[in-house]
């Protein structure tokens, strides 16, 4: 009982955080500073982590499934089958996971701290809600930022699956057979599911870390704490928006 109490506080805080947030849209012209600062964050300093990922996630899948479609003669859609699992699925998740763990935490551990300082109390003191320079900022960048890396993951992940199919001996297809089998079933559609699913995560995830970060409670041991509160809460919260989204796309 006492654990479905803290969820349903969890989401009423965050819905309240998001309303008070979205209340300060119109002041976004005047923090351009703030903006291009979260997306340099969100954006820029995430990117290699994701390249790299995704060129292994693309390889690793183009072995996987080409040694099993070897054996039914089939390796031909392998570029089918790598294209639209990253630009569907695999992806904005892995997007999603590592903004969760880089900058996610990152966000929480910040605000907790100042939370913990007492400097969210100096700004709402001095009539500064932290919504607007704290919160919109951060949530603008990730709208921004989520789908480069979302294009750019998919873009590395199939020339990773590329490079597989071509230089494995069991597989042996060409770059051009493959981009011609990836074009061949992939539809615009598929990739912008794919851009929706990596705005809702990325939104869902630096949302609740900016939450969790201002209601924190306590010491110093409490902004640890907070971290791993946001970072586990924020993975979890992605699967379950990945069904959803997923139903809702279909």
């Amino acid at each position: 009982m006492r654990t479905l109490t803290r969820v349903l506080e969890g989401i009423g805080s965050t819905l309240q955080l998001l309303v008070q947030s979205l209340s300060h849209v119109p002041t976004l012209p005047r923090q351009w500073g703030r903006f291009i600062e979260q997306c340099y964050l969100i954006g820029y300093t995430t990117l290699p982590i994701v390249a790299i990922l995704s060129f292994f996630i693309g390889s690793v899948l183009a072995l996987q499934s080409g040694y099993s479609m070897e054996n039914f003669g089939a390796k031909q859609f392998i570029g089918s089958l790598v294209g639209l699992s990253i630009a569907r699925e695999l992806g904005p998740v892995m997007c999603a996971i590592l903004l969760a763990g880089r900058v996610g935490s990152a966000i929480a551990a910040e605000l907790a701290s100042m939370k913990v300082y007492q400097e969210i109390d100096a700004l709402e003191t001095m009539n500064i809600p932290p919504a607007r320079i704290l919160v919109l900022p951060r949530l603008a960048a990730v709208l921004v930022m989520m789908p480069v890396l979302a294009i750019i993951a998919n873009l590395v992940g199939w020339f990773g699956g590329a490079i597989v199919a071509k230089y494995t001996d069991f597989i042996a297809i060409d770059p051009p057979a493959y981009f011609a089998a990836l074009r061949r079933f992939m539809e615009f559609k598929d990739v912008l599911n794919g851009l929706i699913k990596a705005e809702v995560f990325g939104f869902a995830v630096v949302l609740v870390s900016c939450n969790i970060g201002l209601n924190t409670r306590g010491g110093p041991r409490e902004i640890g704490a907070s971290v791993t509160r946001a970072v586990v809460t924020s993975l979890i919260l992605i699967l379950v928006l990945d069904y959803f989204v997923t139903k809702a796309l279909l």
